[in-house]
């Protein structure tokens, strides 16, 4: 099953499991004060439109792409003032709109590592000049692997995912190779997962 199949079928038990989570706070508030009132964003992996929501009520206007047109459904439900479209990070190379800002909260973790610094590179050229890139991931654990497909059972049934984990560094480095300044960074623990958020200005 690949992470399309995998994501309509866990949609309303993963929507339901992610409307309360916190960790990210922060760094998406940080996000929005930098930009202006109004402005455009592109939420990239905008899955069940959580943050879409959350950027919506706080004066931004927003576009959001996911690949899961179960996840999508549930966005256009919850968020009816999003636009939402089937579309993948990876072709963002393809999409002739530009945005004040781009956003891909826990969405780059699901791109093999050798081809991340390429997806960033393709939301980077999305970005108008003086806007701003947004992104967060999971750090990689010692003791784990850098990346792989886990074999899940949260909600009852077994379903697999793949993901990809990253360092700090590499986070910088892939912003500063897409031609991004670095403007904010933080790295945030919720139980066993660190979540590493960066922002870049163009």
């Amino acid at each position: 099953m690949n992470l399309k199949e995998t994501y309509n079928r866990i949609a309303e038990d993963w929507h339901r499991d992610h409307s309360h989570d916190d960790w990210w706070i922060e760094g998406t508030d940080t996000f929005i004060k930098k930009l202006l009132p109004s402005a455009h964003v592109l939420d990239v992996g905008c899955g069940s439109g959580v943050k879409s929501k959350y950027l919506i009520a706080h004066g931004l206007k927003v576009t959001g792409i996911d690949i899961s047109d179960k996840l999508l459904e549930i966005a256009r439900r919850e968020v009816p003032a999003g636009e939402f479209k089937v579309f993948s990070m990876t072709n963002l190379d393809s999409m002739p709109e530009t945005f004040d800002g781009v956003f891909a909260q826990a969405s780059l973790l699901h791109i093999p590592r050798k081809d991340a610094g390429k997806v960033v590179g393709k939301m980077a050229e999305r970005v108008v000049p003086g806007g701003l890139l947004y992104i967060a991931v999971k750090e990689v654990r010692t003791d784990k692997p850098e990346e792989g497909t886990l074999k899940e059972d949260d909600y009852g049934y077994t379903y697999e995912r793949f993901f990809s984990y990253f360092t700090q560094p590499e986070l910088e480095k892939y912003m500063t190779g897409a031609g991004m300044e670095i403007v904010y960074t933080d790295r945030h623990q919720t139980g066993k997962t660190v979540w590493l958020q960066i922002i870049g200005n163009k």
